[in-house]
């Protein structure tokens, strides 16, 4: 046997990686699958439509039921609690279970409650006591009853207002491509103006616009990256938040000005979120609506952007 079984542990499964340890009144049963290099902790509870990659921690007191599958590296904290049945009733089982992905590198806090039918991104990270909705962006940091997302994994919110940037160049943008570009603003008795000339300050000839109102505060828009498209991004009125991303750089910019446009090339994964009430968000494109130039899955961007990230 090549992984550490505690004498008072239930194994049934004959699917454990090398190097696993089981600890002291845990019971895993025959149809769950163990990974390698795996500490799972006292008291849990694995049933048999379970996946479980490698070196995963699992700490004590957590029960994984049919449809959950942890992917490599997640952590999962003592008393997290995964449902896969939305409305149970006792001796009365849906035909399928509505499975839970918890992807590579996640943290999941330590009490917190995961709905069924979700998907975790990779590195995101649940706070303790959280009680998760909704789907996790990669690399986001969720909290609260119901979670909504307060930040990102190495990010802080930078603000991008007309007087942090000078001139249309960029101003201190790390990711790959995009442009904070200020836009012309013009006030007089009659009231203020702002404007934009394809060419001097959206960097594409527009064929499309759209805008993006009436957001619920905890909801997340954007969250995909596209292979040929360009868009330009101005909050006309109130504030949201933009997260860009190029794989290797993570930058978050606070939009809360008709004065400032952001511009997103291809292949920048872009998140908009912590929009205000009143928060109106015009995006110009490139081209027409084209559904199969989005990559809406953050692995997907991944592979079609490989790149060697020392943080993976």
């Amino acid at each position: 046997m090549g992984y550490f079984k505690h004498d008072s542990a239930i194994v049934e499964t004959s699917v454990v990686g090398e190097g696993t340890r089981i600890w002291a009144f845990t019971h895993i049963l025959p149809g769950a699958k163990i990974g390698s290099d795996c500490n799972i902790c006292d008291h849990v509870f694995i049933e048999n439509d379970v996946i479980v990659g490698d070196r995963v921690t699992i700490k004590s007191g957590v029960q994984l039921w049919d449809g959950v599958h942890l992917e490599d590296d997640v952590f999962v904290g003592p008393g997290a609690s995964f449902t896969n049945d939305p409305f149970p009733r006792s001796r009365l089982h849906p035909e399928r279970f509505l499975p839970t992905l918890v992807k590579k590198g996640a943290s999941i806090g330590s009490n917190a409650t995961l709905l069924p039918g979700l998907v975790i991104g990779e590195r995101a990270m649940i706070a303790a006591g959280a009680v998760v909705t909704h789907h996790a962006p990669p690399r986001a940091i969720l909290a609260g009853n119901p979670a909504r997302i307060i930040g990102y994994e190495g990010v802080k919110p930078q603000p991008a207002s007309p007087a942090a940037v000078q001139d249309s160049a960029a101003a201190d943008v790390k990711v790959e491509g995009v442009r904070l570009i200020r836009m012309p603003i013009v006030d007089d008795a009659r009231g203020m103006l702002s404007y934009g000339e394809v060419t001097k300050h959206v960097p594409f000839d527009i064929k499309r616009y759209f805008l993006v109102f009436d957001v619920p505060s905890r909801h997340v828009r954007g969250e995909h990256a596209h292979k040929t498209l360009h868009q330009f991004l101005v909050c006309v009125h109130g504030r949201c938040n933009i997260m860009v991303d190029d794989r290797v750089n993570r930058q978050e910019f606070v939009l809360d000005s008709p004065g400032i446009g952001i511009y997103i090339p291809p292949l920048v994964w872009a998140v908009q979120y912590k929009y205000s009430p009143d928060a109106v968000l015009l995006v110009l494109a490139s081209e027409f609506y084209d559904a199969s130039d989005y990559i809406r899955d953050y692995s997907d961007f991944l592979n079609y952007r490989p790149h060697n990230d020392p943080a993976e």
